[in-house]
């Protein structure tokens, strides 16, 4: 942690987090000695540090609480079009800082938490992550709450209330070893329950077609229970709501079945219902076809759209009454967002609600349901595409099954008629996937039930258009969009990197806070000494607080004047963590070959999770760790090179390395990876980025000019003309001395002399069976990593280079990237009105 700073240096202390009032800080301590009164129980008079964390928690959601009912209120007086992003994941991280700093009340806090003797960063230690995301999505959606919020959007963020979230990650011995996150252990003071919206929903039965119309009957029934918690704009007054769901049997659960009188049993049995909000499925970038996730997908899907109808038919604050009943103005009212596939059942769910419920006739119910829904696709990997047995769906949701099997067959018939005799293209474009086991295609679901469809970076976008999904752009080529990603300058500069953000204010001001474009005004400053050394100068104190931060929590010294090169991520073949490892022993091989000669320090960090059940990811962490091992305790070595892994990776510690970072490494082998936040982050933050054209990348690259970023390797072109040859890494093993060097001390058990054979599964992969085409790269990054040596021993130069980063990372904003979904999808327009405080009255 940072030096405590002195009383004049706070008194001094200006910054863009809010000017601490008098009366502000005053009434901060008030308040939070009231709620640690409350807070401590009679028999115990001494506070745990844990006890100051929720005072202050409750004191700042006092200050949200009046602002919450005020935008509710606001919302319902002028009945907006309601925004509804669905995900089946929210990386929430912490709160209490974010929710200072989006109202304005850090200064105050930290002011009157530092008169009252305690640390305000000490506490804000203290909170547990809520890591209910696996990685980019959970996140992006994360950033888009914030966004939305910001733009004064009536918007509504759903999902499930994991009891537990991402696994915390142990390293022992070199491997991964998963704990549970048990992070509601000791109460979120974040969220409000609310039983009174407890909603049912259904599970197996039948169907019964009758002449009043389709009945589903006999069905398990399973209540889900909201968990609201709000989401603050940026200092205007506007604060939108994240409803969470959480699974409840229902008192006579099982209960009809035990007729024998086993009723410990039949109590016991609850949990089978309760279950499906146990925990979050740990896979990134991969479907694993369990009975659980679909029930948690529909499970989200059946609450959320039951809670949607009800507040499209009341549409007045507090009332729960329906006022409309006619369903013509539903897409009017009413926008979904389905965050990639995972919650595409809200298409036939809605279909099911329209027909069977309300009653609408199946075309109007059809063209209601595409005017609502809209699909984000995230990934182009198939392994990832979530395709579920027909069986599975069968015995589950066999409504939902002849809806889908009816909505197929209309646009199987409308794709025949336009491409008569083409059974080819009847096959690729069917919903229903037949083979051994037939299958449904969720993404051509969500294709054909939604009114627009997009990627989430340019080159990702025109791969989804041109390969993914060709025949259905050939259909309705006005469908498909691009919404290229963007992270909250508020969270991932304000909060994470305020030292930047303050001498970015001082050359600027304020505004780029929420128009992150404004940061083009740096680029006045490039040449200025002052600004060059300030730079310089927050990125060591950054930089200084990380090395402090890793000697305290993992006993590791580390050079702080070293290159910091990190790579932060989900371990997974794709992202290439494998190529890094490889520049690591290269690097190494090249010191212990010649001692002597001068090189630039570096510390290379890498972190991140792999999903428990893939064995490859697992291996790389191993060999990271085990590189590590071997080369941090070679004295041959010194200072000059550290392997650092970072365990148990989050969002609460990517808010430490990012900004210390000085280097970025965005490797994945082009056409892989969908877009990349992390990319953003760095970038916003000042390190320089070492990347293929992949994903946002490339628009980072053409935002900041190719030669401003450090690119390599193939392009997406030179992949598929590789695909067509044929790869073959034998050639470059053979071609490469220092590749073969490398792979040949891996295979033979130099980094693992207790266990030689430990590394032969990851060889044997890179050799024979390798689809993300590592040795293809490596001659191209292991040159490129000179060119960063170069530049980074000319301090001023790299400087400069970083303030052209920064000051052209303004397109990668959410904000922005919101403001294109509300206009270009949505149908909405983002709002700069700011709602009245709730000391003020309204207007």
């Amino acid at each position: 942690m940072a030096a405590p700073l002195s009383d004049g240096d706070r008194r001094k202390q200006i910054s863009v987090r809010g000017i601490a009032g008098l009366g502000d800080v005053a009434e901060v301590r008030k308040s939070f000695n009231r709620h640690l009164h409350f807070t401590l129980v009679k028999d115990r008079n001494v506070a745990t540090p844990r006890d100051y964390y929720f005072a202050l928690a409750h004191t700042v959601r006092d200050h949200l609480v009046g602002r919450w009912i005020r935008t509710q209120q606001h919302y319902y007086e002028r009945d907006p079009k309601r925004i509804y992003y669905l995900s089946l994941e929210f990386y929430m991280g912490r709160t209490l800082q974010n929710t200072m700093v989006n109202l304005g009340l850090q200064n105050a806090c930290d002011e009157a938490i530092y008169q009252l003797g305690l640390d305000l960063e000490e506490l804000e230690e203290i909170e547990e992550d809520a890591g209910l995301g696996n990685g980019g999505l959970g996140r992006l959606a994360a950033c888009f709450l914030d966004s939305m919020a910001t733009l004064g959007l009536a918007a509504y963020g759903y999902g499930i209330r994991y009891e537990f979230g991402i696994f915390n990650q142990k390293i022992v011995d070199g491997w991964q070893v998963e704990e549970a996150d048990d992070w509601l252990r000791y109460g979120n003071p974040w969220e409000k329950a609310r039983p009174e919206y407890m909603l049912p929903v259904h599970f197996y039965g039948r169907v019964d077609h009758t002449p009043e119309g389709v009945k589903w009957i006999d069905t398990q029934v399973v209540l889900a229970m909201p968990y609201d918690t709000p989401v603050p704009g940026y200092k205007n007054n506007t604060v939108n709501t994240m409803r969470l769901w959480s699974a409840k049997a229902p008192n006579d659960f099982n209960l009809q079945e035990f007729n024998m009188g086993d009723y410990i049993e039949a109590v016991l049995d609850r949990n089978l219902a309760e279950n499906i909000s146990r925990v979050l499925y740990p896979n990134d970038n991969f479907f694993e076809g369990k009975e659980l996730r679909l029930k948690q997908e529909y499970f989200v899907v059946a609450a959320t759209l039951q809670d949607i109808i009800r507040r499209f038919k009341s549409s007045k604050f507090g009332c729960r009454d329906p006022v409309r009943t006619c369903f013509e103005t539903f897409p009017d009212k009413v926008a979904i967002q389905l965050n990639d596939t995972h919650p595409a059942l809200s298409i036939p769910e809605l279909m099911r609600i329209l027909v069977d419920v309300e009653k609408v006739d199946w075309d109007k119910a059809w063209e209601i349901t595409k005017r609502t829904c809209a699909y984000t696709n995230h990934t182009v990997l198939p392994e990832a595409l979530e395709r579920w047995p027909v069986s599975m769906f069968e015995k589950l949701l066999p409504r939902h099954l002849e809806i889908i099997y009816a909505l197929n067959q209309m646009h199987l018939d409308r794709v025949a008629a336009l491409y008569p005799g083409d059974i080819d293209r009847l096959r690729r474009m069917s919903v229903i996937e037949e083979g051994d086991c037939k299958r449904i295609n969720m993404a051509h679901l969500c294709v054909i039930g939604s009114h627009a469809v997009n990627g989430v970076a340019r080159i990702h976008s025109d791969i989804v258009k041109n390969s993914v999904f060709k025949d259905f752009y050939e259909l309705e080529p006005e469908k498909f969009q691009n919404k290229t990603n963007g992270i909250t300058p508020r969270r991932w500069l304000l909060l994470c990197n305020p030292g930047l953000a303050d001498i970015i204010a001082e050359k600027i001001g304020e505004g780029f806070i929420t128009d992150l474009s404004q940061l083009k005004k740096l680029l006045d400053f490039i040449n200025n000494e002052s600004f060059i050394r300030d730079v310089a100068k927050v990125k060591q104190e950054n930089k200084l607080k990380f090395a402090a931060y890793l000697e305290e929590q993992y006993k590791v010294k580390i050079n702080p004047s070293s290159m910091f090169d990190v790579q932060v991520k989900r371990i997974h073949e794709y992202k290439r963590q494998l190529l890094n490892c490889l520049h690591a022993i290269t690097l190494y091989n090249r010191i212990r070959s010649n001692p002597s000669k001068s090189s630039v320090p570096r510390t290379i960090m890498i972190g991140g999770k792999a999903a428990p059940g893939y064995h490859m990811a697992k291996m790389i962490i191993k060999l990271i760790t085990s590189i590590g091992e071997v080369i941090n305790n070679d004295p041959y070595v010194g200072d000059k090179l550290k392997v650092i892994f970072l365990e148990n990776y989050r969002v609460s510690l990517a808010e430490k390395v990012i900004p210390a970072a000085d280097l970025s490494q965005q490797i994945s082998t082009a056409g892989t990876e969908a877009s990349g936040t992390g990319n953003m982050k760095f970038m916003v933050n000042g390190a320089l980025t070492i990347g293929t054209m992949d994903g946002a990348n490339v628009e980072m690259a053409e935002e900041a000019g190719e030669e401003n970023l450090f690119i390599f390797g193939m392009r997406v072109e030179d992949v598929e003309a590789l695909d067509h040859k044929g790869y073959n890494a034998r050639e470059y093993y053979e071609r490469l001395p220092e590749l073969r060097q490398a792979i040949d001390q891996i295979s033979s058990g130099f980094f693992s002399p207790r266990d030689p054979g430990c590394f032969k599964d990851v060889v044997n992969m890179l050799m024979y069976h390798d689809r993300f085409k590592v040795f293809a790269d490596y001659e191209a990054y292991i040159k490129c990593q000179g060119q960063v040596d170069q530049l980074f021993m000319d301090p001023r130069e790299w400087t400069k280079k970083v303030i052209r980063n920064i000051a052209c990372s303004g397109k990668f904003s959410s904000d922005r990237t919101i403001t294109e979904y509300a206009r270009e999808i949505w149908g909405v327009e983002p709002s700069a009105t700011k709602i009245p405080p709730p000391n003020l009255p309204r207007d």
